[in-house]
């Protein structure tokens, strides 16, 4: 007998959507999207609507294609719903990026739930920790820089259109002078951007005020430069 099963999850605006079907006793899962905050949530509210007669649960995870440190505990959430209903549970089909923060966590890339092959000597554990922990910061930091940037393009694009239109300077002029109204204010470069291209709207606010003083410095710089 095989049946439609009903998880079908959301977690946000491209997020993760986590599908799925039940035939007999056995739940097949995919996850699409990004594995990170809130993930676990989805999931778990995913794995409550499971029949209790399943006895194997497996997931395709060929459809994420993002993860941060957030996605182990994605992982947690499945080993403890397979201990804790003795229930076979699988994660296989790692691509890309996820696939990488599997093996900086040295977890079996093929299928992370399985224990490791070799396990580290008791006394070596604590070291092989830190230095998982201090190598999954670092890559989260790079991740989160990247995710800004891509993030902020946009809108610097925008702004940068905006003073060349508007003070007739060329597109790296215009680049110099938002980088500087940012450094003079002390304020990201994507919120001068932004600021820039909301005043330059119909009803558009004007910059704040320390926002104006910085620009107005910096256009008078290019000016006199």
């Amino acid at each position: 007998m095989t049946s439609a099963a009903s998880p079908h999850l959301t977690g946000g605006l491209n997020t993760l959507v986590i599908s799925g079907r039940v035939d007999a006793d056995r739940a097949e899962l995919t996850p699409r999207g990004e594995l990170v905050h809130g993930c676990a949530d989805i999931l778990a509210r995913t794995l409550a609507e499971l029949p209790a007669t399943i006895t194997r649960v497996d997931l395709d995870m060929g459809g994420v294609h993002f993860m941060d440190t957030a996605g182990l505990r994605f992982l947690d959430v499945l080993g403890d719903y397979g201990r804790e209903r003795a229930t076979t549970v699988t994660t296989t089909n790692w691509n890309g990026q996820p696939r990488r923060i599997l093996e900086l966590a040295g977890l079996d890339t093929t299928d992370p739930l399985l224990p490791p092959a070799h396990a580290p000597a008791p006394a070596a554990s604590s070291v092989v920790a830190l230095e998982r922990a201090e190598r999954l910061h670092v890559l989260q930091s790079e991740v989160e820089q990247l995710r800004q940037a891509i993030a902020s393009r946009p809108v610097i694009d925008q702004a940068r259109g905006i003073l060349m239109a508007t003070h007739g300077c060329t597109s790296d002029q215009a680049w110099h002078i938002l980088r500087e109204t940012s450094q003079l204010s002390n304020t990201k470069l994507r919120d001068v951007a932004a600021a820039v291209t909301a005043s330059a709207e119909s009803d558009g606010p004007p910059p704040p005020p320390e926002l104006r003083t910085a620009l107005n410095k910096a256009l008078a710089r290019r000016h006199h430069g």
